[in-house]
């Protein structure tokens, strides 16, 4: 474990500096439950302003939109218990739903909607007619916890998230120049690559958050423009790269005098990339955009002539070379919007890459996990309900609430159960931290400062840990538990009885949800790897369809969406039948699927009663695939099909039309069969063996 920086902790201090703010002032205003403030001020905080800020917005909104909620059902069911705990826990499973469906900071506003319902609802129950006073206070003390995280973290030395932007960028651009040099040097199946490729889908996943909270760091709408398309460029550019590694891994197999002056142009380009990301200070956008021409120019050079394509080699070399453009044209791109970004620049920028897939956002949700998911959370918070209901624990509403939140908490994650498990660990740790405190340290306290004081040590060491990844959860449970479980009041009251039975209560309900989780979804990250790749069967299937070219770049952009959650889930070892690989294949596939849609409209009726044939057989491939949910060996029919389509495109004469099918052919053919020999009409050395 490394030692928190000194930016960990100066953010400990400003948070709990305005946790402490925040606590003084409700204590003030005689606030009821002045400790609400305090722990508030340690869910919403975050090291950067732009993230407090859009965090403590949503949390706002959240808390009344729940508490209005609460206000609403309590009343008309409260003589139905059972009526009542079943509206709630589908408030809270619709909220839920509706959050783990936006993947910005929007969703914020329905995971609070979502469990602050219970949370002031349940312990309203006995006497339901302080439902609207106690949904009242909540709110002001909330209000008032966001409102001293937000100032203070904005007023003392503000972080901002533009730096974070940069030094996310940057690391993606380690991964994605040290993956673009493997692969152009022949090595895309190490271990290595795997595992930068993972880091770059996990970057590319976090910025979507991060984005979308960037507005509210005061960056100009310019820039988050650029940042946006400097994400979406990032996408492609990993399937890209994949694109590039098979077709000129097997073109240069054959030591002829084309592919040694491929070899050449295939090092330039890497050295470029390198080079960039090396010191992008010293390549001004202007000789980025000059080298990037030349290379193009080195890369047409090479284009072998039309009536050459008849040769499979040069088929295959021709096909190389155009992804080797896109892939200078893509890098070109990034680099350009990282100078833009990074340099503050209000200049325009002019892309260079303009494919027709690549502004669309159609983000690839598994609903069907996600009704599961939120329907295991309705359950869970019924059931602990009818348990109370039928023990008659008055105490009993802290296990119901704890439960619904850590259903709320954790309910989009493959295997919730560890997590649920680390909230019971850690608020016991916190149990007998405020335990310590209530009954041996506050007792002989008189005065607010001397609050302050024995405060500090713990809630500022745990406040280190918050913004580091691997103990941030757990140190922020811990505080914002502590700081309930102590319950601050005007006046010290402490009832031991009452302590251990709410506490007793809230571990029990913390328990429950653990071992429901645990019994109800057991199946962690293999059930939805599963479910990705035969998702993306059946989209496959689906892109081998007549399609209408708005739905292809939706398609499109889903099955891109779908390749970033795939990555991360897939382990670090490597291999030509690794899932990794095989996924990037059927992703080259389908994408090259929906090339052939656009470009069957443009060639001659003969030709395209041949592209027709390939896509059917590549929809009945892929249907099969997903109907025995386990990969099937491609059918020889589809084999010749793709041949026969490609034999008789590269002898058709309709210029770059024809070319463009040849590429996407190609492609299909290597991505489908790439243990399969080449044609042997198209073949320039017959008997040559083929990957």
């Amino acid at each position: 474990m490394t030692a928190p920086s000194a930016r960990d902790w100066m953010f400990s201090v400003k948070t709990f500096i305005a946790s402490m703010l925040a606590l003084y002032i409700a204590l003030k205003m005689q606030l009821p439950r002045p400790y609400w403030a305090m722990a508030t001020v340690y869910i919403v905080s975050n090291p950067f302003v732009g993230a407090t800020t859009s965090k403590s917005l949503y949390r706002a909104f959240g808390t009344m939109l729940g508490a209005a909620a609460a206000v609403a059902m309590v009343p008309p069911l409260v003589d139905t218990p059972y009526l009542l705990s079943f509206a709630a826990a589908l408030w809270m499973g619709v909220m839920l739903y509706l959050s783990i469906s936006d993947r910005t900071a929007k969703s914020y506003v329905f995971l609070l909607a979502g469990y602050t319902l219970p949370l002031i609802a349940f312990p309203t129950l006995s006497d339901p007619g302080t439902i609207f006073d106690v949904a009242i206070t909540r709110t002001e003390e909330i209000l008032l916890g966001i409102v001293c995280a937000t100032v203070v973290n904005s007023v003392l030395f503000p972080s901002k998230l533009a730096p974070v932007l940069a030094e996310r960028t940057a690391a993606w651009f380690r991964d994605a120049a040290f993956y673009a040099t493997e692969a152009l040097t022949g090595r895309p199946l190490a271990p290595e690559v795997t595992a930068s490729r993972q880091r770059m889908a996990m970057t590319i996943n976090g910025l979507e958050l991060l984005l979308s909270q960037l507005a509210y760091d005061g960056v100009r709408p310019d820039i988050v423009r650029s940042a946006m398309e400097l994400r979406s460029r990032m996408t492609v550019l990993v399937p890209i790269i994949s694109a590039v590694a098979d077709p000129l891994r097997v073109s240069l197999s054959e030591p002829t005098e084309s592919n040694e002056a491929l070899a050449k142009v295939a090092k330039d380009i890497a050295t470029w990339i390198e080079q960039t990301r090396e010191h992008p200070t010293a390549n001004p956008e202007s000789d980025v955009r000059r080298i990037a021409q030349q290379l193009r120019r080195e890369v047409a050079a090479l284009e072998p002539d039309k009536q050459a394509l008849q040769s499979w080699q040069n088929a295959l070399l021709s096909s190389v070379l155009w992804r080797l453009k896109l892939l200078v044209e893509l890098w070109e791109d990034c680099i350009t919007l990282q100078h833009a970004i990074s340099a503050d620049e209000t200049g325009s920028w002019t892309p260079r890459f303009t494919h027709w897939r690549l502004d669309a956002i159609s983000p690839f949700f598994d609903r069907s996990i996600m009704l599961f998911s939120t329907g295991s959370a309705i359950a869970s918070v019924f059931v602990a309900c009818v348990l109370w209901i039928e023990s008659g624990w008055t105490d009993g509403a802290a296990g119901v609430s704890l439960a619904a939140v850590s259903c709320c908490f954790f309910a989009a994650l493959d295997d919730p159960a560890p997590m649920v498990l680390r909230f019971f660990m850690a608020s016991s740790v916190s149990i007998l931290v405020a335990g310590v405190y209530l009954f041996v340290v506050l007792p002989n306290l008189h005065e607010f400062p001397m609050l302050v004081i024995v405060f500090a040590v713990p809630f500022i060491w745990v406040g280190t840990l918050m913004p580091t990844p691997r103990f941030g959860l757990v140190a922020t449970i811990v505080a914002l538990t502590t700081a309930t479980f102590l319950s601050i009041q005007s006046v010290y009251a402490a009832d031991f009885q009452v302590f251990v039975n709410n506490n007793l209560s809230g571990q029990a309900g913390l328990l429950f949800a653990y071992l429901w989780t645990r019994v109800t979804r057991p199946f962690g990250t293999e059930l939805a790897v599963r479910r990705l790749i035969r998702s993306s069967w059946e989209d496959l299937a689906e892109a081998a369809s007549p399609q209408s070219v708005d739905a292809k770049r939706e398609m499109a952009a889903r099955m891109l969406d779908r390749l970033m959650q795939l990555l991360p889930r897939l382990g670090s070892t490597e291999a030509a039948h690794h899932p990794a690989v095989a996924s990037f294949r059927d992703l080259r596939a389908g994408l090259n699927a929906l090339d052939l849609q656009v470009e069957k409209t443009k060639v001659a009726p003969s030709l395209r009663i041949d592209i027709e044939r390939v896509l059917d057989g590549v929809r009945a491939h892929f249907l099969q695939c997903a109907a025995r949910n386990a990969r099937q060996t491609p059918s020889s029919e589809l084999l010749r099909a793709i041949d026969e389509a490609l034999r008789n495109t590269v002898r058709d004469a309709l210029g770059e039309d024809r070319i463009t099918s040849t590429h996407a052919l190609v492609s299909m053919r290597l991505a489908i069969f790439p243990e399969s020999a080449p044609p042997s009409s198209l073949t320039s050395a017959p008997g040559q063996a083929g990957q």
